[in-house]
């Protein structure tokens, strides 16, 4: 399909997959149909991440923009367009400054949401903006959080110096948010990942070799491969990159509302 083909296909998904229980248009039902609801309770959780054929999420640098080309970054904002939130740590909020809008594609802004427990965030960051969108700030009790007003804080205990992924989901479940993309950094999927608090993983892989700079998903090690963590997997292609979606629900943990199942 050309880009306009694509946008018009696209232009009724964000409304049907919400309020509706009819099939999305079948190019989209394959990749964002098992967003729809979750296998474990109402929570539904995806992680994305975007890296190069070898791996790589950015230069020795840090420098990241664009990894991904435009198929790539618009499956991204299309992920938005669909969840309740969308949550980054505070080390992608200072380092890129994202804006977390839904701008590529048609669809709502989703709720935006950084981890910051020590209280790093800036009141000029963008992801901050007064736009009419909500605004979340996951912290502590103990940080000193200097935010603009219409800012929500929540503030959750730490546990071995960082606050769980679990009590994280439960904070924003309990706050209406139950459909959440958990976007970045690599740092922050990783820790989602290892907490069984994913449902889906989505990964963008470029046609590009980096050679060198900072890996995407980290884990606890191994000492056997065949302990490595396999699941089921779904290929797409967007234009000339590939997107695997993994399906995480037989290692995804019961949270605090699981026994409130759908």
């Amino acid at each position: 399909m050309n880009a306009r083909t694509v946008a018009d296909s696209w232009a009724s998904v964000p409304e049907t997959f919400r309020i509706s229980s009819a099939p999305l248009p079948p190019e989209w039902e394959n990749i964002f149909g098992p967003l729809r609801r979750g296998t474990t309770n109402e929570l539904v959780t995806v992680g994305q991440i975007g890296q190069s054929l070898d791996g790589r999420i950015a230069t020795p640098t840090g420098h990241s923009h664009y990894i991904n080309g435009a198929a790539g970054l618009a499956h991204l904002h299309r992920l938005r367009a669909l969840v309740d939130a969308v949550v980054v740590g505070i080390g992608t909020a200072v380092a890129d400054d994202p804006q977390l809008t839904v701008r590529l594609v048609t669809g709502p802004n989703p709720a935006r949401v950084v981890i910051d427990p020590g209280g790093r965030l800036r009141g000029d960051a963008k992801v901050l903006a007064a736009d009419g969108v909500r605004r979340l700030v996951i912290t502590t009790a103990e940080a000193k959080c200097a935010l603009p007003a219409g800012v929500e804080v929540v503030a959750l205990r730490k546990a071995e110096g960082q606050i769980e992924p679990a009590a994280i989901l439960e904070a924003l479940a309990e706050r209406g948010l139950c459909r959440v993309l958990i976007e970045g950094g690599a740092d922050t999927v990783s820790r989602f990942l290892a907490a069984g608090c994913l449902d889906r993983l989505h990964v963008v892989v470029a046609p590009i070799v980096l050679g060198s700079g900072r890996t995407g998903i980290t884990l606890p090690p191994i000492e056997r491969a065949d302990e490595a963590l396999r699941v089921p997997m779904r290929i797409h292609h967007l234009d000339d990159e590939v997107l695997f979606d993994c399906d995480l629900s037989t290692q995804r943990r019961p949270l605090g509302r699981a026994k409130m199942s759908t």
